[in-house]
């Protein structure tokens, strides 16, 4: 692994002293650059004060082939690739795996290698750039931590992406325990995004505690700049619709709409093979797709009281939600530790919102019921 300022694969800052680690990763999508170009920049700016830097900071580029060939993916999403079943298909490959199984091999060797080397807490912080214009946001799943760390970035912070999309990386990455945050940019070919993401890396140094403020000035600045470019949009959103996208249904959204414009329930927001695609309900667009390769139509976004994260804050450190089974509707799982079965008969309204206030994360949900596991485990 390169210890030096090139961030072409892999870049490794290690500070004197021992500390946390701090993995950022740019570019999984390979018509996302940004991050990359971002990380370049930042590299050199950690490697000039290596001397007062506590812990290490990590730089990777992710989809090589596809940054290449200036396309999403060659074979298949690499970030959509992070399950169980298909590390494990990986694991029994002939030989003759697609491009994509390579990036993932490679990047699975930079993990090992994160997970042997660190000497403190590991904090990730993935960069992505969306083919819709507007404003930029963070995500993360709904641990404490991770909201503490996105939260740190003053964009809207957008809760619920992780239930509605499965196999991303920073998913597979909270099993191990890291505090995660994604830091969506911009615009894919917006020269903003590049300083935008700059800005989030020097801000996600400083609250990994990498760097003292002192020694971050570009943290300072760059969160003076993002607070007042979004200082008018909600602090925090959560996701109440995703519309799927694939090419049989050839979906493609309608020219002009921006991450956070509102919209009107019955709007048309794209077209597809079928026909107009309409919005399900009233809320505000996110991420439109207007790029052939992609999974994700669009998303519908509401806003969401920070007094509720305040609540639900309390009530997880009070362990409230050992006591859910009690809840009318509510039982255990017999057959997966932390898992509880929602009974929508009983429980009509309301019970996805309950569950996330007492630290519960979506696992499925038929209509008739919902199935949500405790989130919060070994302190985090």
């Amino acid at each position: 692994m390169a210890e030096g300022l090139e961030v072409g694969e892999v870049a490794w800052v290690a500070g004197p002293t021992d500390g946390p680690l701090l993995l950022c990763v740019g570019g999984l999508h390979g018509n996302e650059p940004a991050g990359v170009r971002a990380l370049e920049e930042v590299v050199r700016g950690v490697e000039a004060r290596r001397e007062r830097l506590a812990g290490d900071f990590v730089a990777v580029a992710g989809n090589l082939k596809a940054l290449a060939a200036r396309r999403r993916f060659v074979a298949y999403d690499l970030n959509r690739a992070w399950t169980a079943a298909r590390l494990t298909e990986l694991a029994s490959s002939n030989g003759t795996e697609p491009d994509e199984d390579r990036e993932v091999q490679r990047l699975l060797a930079v993990l090992a290698e994160v997970a042997e080397r660190r000497r403190g807490p590991v904090y990730v912080l993935d960069l992505h750039t969306t083919s819709g214009g507007g404003g930029a946001f963070t995500t993360t799943s709904d641990y404490l931590g991770n909201r503490r760390f996105a939260m740190e970035i003053p964009a809207p912070l957008v809760l619920g992406l992780d239930e509605a999309i499965e196999g991303t990386l920073i998913g597979y990455l909270d099993d191990f325990g890291y505090t995660t945050a994604v830091f969506e940019c911009g615009q894919h070919n917006e020269e903003e995004a590049i300083k935008r993401a700059v800005w989030a890396v020097w801000l996600a140094v400083r609250s990994a505690g990498l760097l003292a403020d002192a020694d971050a000035p570009e943290a300072r600045r760059g969160w003076k700049a993002l607070r007042n470019a979004y200082r008018r949009l909600p602090r925090v959103l959560e996701v109440k619709y995703r519309h799927p996208a694939d090419d049989e249904e050839g979906y493609m959204s309608r020219p002009g709409f921006l991450n956070f414009q509102p919209v009107r329930a019955g709007e048309v927001l794209g077209d597809d093979r079928r026909g107009r695609v309409t919005a399900p309900e009233t809320g505000r667009i996110l991420m439109p797709l207007y790029q052939e390769q992609g999974e994700d139509g669009f998303f519908v976004v509401r806003e969401f009281s920070e007094f509720w994260l305040w609540l639900s804050s309390a009530l997880r450190r009070a362990r409230i939600g050992r006591l859910a089974h009690w809840l009318p509707g509510v039982s255990r799982d017999p057959n997966r530790p932390g898992t509880v079965v929602v009974d929508r008969r009983v429980a009509r309204w309301g019970a996805l919102g309950a569950m996330r206030l007492l630290g519960f994360r979506r696992e499925s949900d038929d209509g008739r019921k919902l199935l949500a596991t405790a989130l919060e485990r070994g302190g985090r």
